[in-house]
């Protein structure tokens, strides 16, 4: 995830549902910081918490990593 497409498309979905990047950690589990940080790419998160991602925002693992619309 080098050109931080991920973080884009965290925001993009984070801010459609109009919730801050504290309200999205304390659902996933991690601090607003932990947010931030992916958002810039700084940091990553783990298989396991991508695909908590991708369910809550009712969406592929693919479509969050940019690989596909959908």
């Amino acid at each position: 995830m080098t050109n931080n497409l991920f973080g884009k498309i965290l925001r993009q979905l984070r801010e459609e549902r109009n919730i801050s990047q504290s309200a999205l950690g304390k659902i996933l589990g991690f601090c607003n910081q932990t947010v931030s940080c992916w958002e810039s790419g700084k940091r990553e998160p783990d298989l396991d918490t991508l695909v908590e991602i991708a369910k809550y925002f009712e969406v592929t693992v693919d479509f969050l990593l940019g690989i596909s619309d959908c």
